[in-house]
């Protein structure tokens, strides 16, 4: 079936005769002789309107077609004359491929709260928020991928399954074949040694270790894909599975590092503004009041930068009473990263050179032995967005600070190998997606731009 989406439709220059048109039926109302449909494909967030006259085939396809049902139409693309839309579809035939029943289906046309649509998640795609949402989320991953294009990075992929810790937090999802009561006890003591791997296996939590090795070899390069953490964590920033954006580059100092970090923001906003505008006015007027102008100010004020040390100060200085402390050393929570991006700077904000003892143990030692080179990118409504170091390159420095944090340097052979031959100071971030397509949307809680969330205690779909 050749057909001709709604988005196409609407864009038209010109009548056309002869158009297939497919969709769900939004709202249904009829007259003595008529009846019309909004119809919607997800190819954009306007409805198309199907006018049926009596007598006509489509009019005797009518029956049972509801809010929710998938039809086909076969008709005239012409002018119309109601106000708000430039074009309808006058039908000749229609195919209903599916009823949905009036009072069994979920979504009505009325607002339903976000707690609701959590429990339907596998039908909220169909409503106006959540269409604009993922259409929003399709467009922010291709300008991601354009920008590292741009500027030469190849896309990699790294390992899901991992037998190392990247973060050193320990809350990783364990993976294993072994029964669930753990089988026999081998002889040996090792309980791993039945297991697929013989040894520890988890989801990953970052691929930037492999993308360091990658780096190494290709220059440039960047990963975007899962990761996992299981952390309890019942905030609205947290999930057990998100997607990660994370280049690696080599030859890069944390200031290349910055530039780079703040250019992807810039670039994936400007891309969405102009490609989803529909879908962005839809936020703004209904969600978030204010979210254009805000994203438009992304673009043209910059990026401002302070130092973790003259950050803190400002906070102290600020005569705020914040509901954490903050004393250097500590590190920065939400309403801390608020308070710079949204109220001191008034635009993105990069805090560098952050105590040691807060920071990884990949990131490079400062001369003051006191900072490592990190950097955090933070923005107005969410906090942190991008977190990003340059790499500590020297292998006595590296060595040195994974004993310190309590873990074991065997494991971490081949990325000290790294640093045995032929060794180069590099940089690279992680971007969480789901926190970019939350400051894109004004949407709240990370739930709600998660097709299906994985969050504790809920794996229903």
């Amino acid at each position: 079936m050749k057909r001709t989406s709604i988005s196409e439709a609407l864009a038209s220059l010109e009548p056309r005769s002869g158009v297939t048109v497919c969709g769900w039926v939004r709202t249904r109302r009829d007259s003595k002789a008529f009846a019309f449909l909004e119809l919607n494909d997800g190819s954009c967030l306007k409805n198309l309107q199907v006018i049926i006259d009596e007598g006509t085939e489509a009019w005797t396809a009518l029956e049972g077609v509801n809010t929710g049902a998938a039809v086909s139409v076969r008709g005239d693309l012409v002018e119309s004359l109601g106000k708000g839309q430039k074009w309808e579809v006058r039908a000749q035939s229609m195919n209903v491929f599916g009823l949905a029943d009036p009072a069994t289906f979920p979504l009505q046309k009325k607002r339903h709260s976000d707690e609701f649509l959590r429990t339907i998640a596998h039908l909220r795609p169909r409503t106006n928020k959540y269409g604009a949402a993922f259409r929003i989320r399709s467009e922010a991953a291709l300008a991601i991928h354009d920008y590292f294009r741009a500027q030469g990075f190849y896309y990699v992929h790294a390992p899901i399954l991992t037998g190392s810790d990247c973060e050193g937090a320990g809350e990783m999802f364990r993976v294993t074949t072994l029964p669930v009561d753990g089988g026999p006890k081998p002889e040996s003591g090792n309980v791993f040694e039945n297991d697929f791997f013989g040894k520890p296996a988890s989801l990953t939590v970052s691929g930037q270790l492999e993308a360091e090795a990658l780096a190494t070899g290709l220059g440039k390069v960047y990963t975007f894909g899962p990761t996992f953490r299981a952390e309890h964590s019942y905030t609205p920033r947290h999930a057990a599975e998100f997607w990660m954006v994370e280049p690696e580059a080599a030859f890069n100092d944390i200031w290349d590092n910055m530039e780079l970090a703040e250019g992807l923001i810039q670039h994936t906003v400007r891309h969405v503004i102009e490609k989803c505008a529909d879908d962005i006015a839809l936020f703004d007027k209904f969600v978030a009041p204010g979210l254009l102008n805000d994203l438009n100010g992304m673009i043209s004020k910059g990026c401002a930068r302070v130092s973790y040390r003259d950050a803190v100060d400002l906070l102290q200085k600020s005569g705020r009473k914040f509901e954490y402390p903050v004393s250097f050393g500590t590190d920065l929570q939400t309403e801390h990263e608020r308070f710079l991006a949204e109220e001191y700077f008034k635009s993105p904000v990069t805090v560098y050179d952050y105590p040691k003892g807060i920071k990884a143990f990949y990131m490079r030692m400062n001369d003051d032995n006191e900072t490592v080179a990190a950097m955090d990118l933070l923005v107005p409504r969410i906090g942190e967005l991008v977190g990003g170091s340059q790499r500590e390159e020297r292998l006595d420095r590296l060595t040195q600070r994974i004993v310190e944090l309590g873990q074991n340097p065997e494991d971490y052979w081949w990325y000290l190998d790294l640093r045995r031959f032929g060794s180069v100071p590099h940089s690279g971030f992680g971007m969480g997606f789901e926190r970019m397509i939350m400051l894109l949307t004004g949407i709240a809680n990370i739930r709600d731009v998660l097709p299906f969330p994985r969050t504790t205690g809920s794996l229903e779909f």
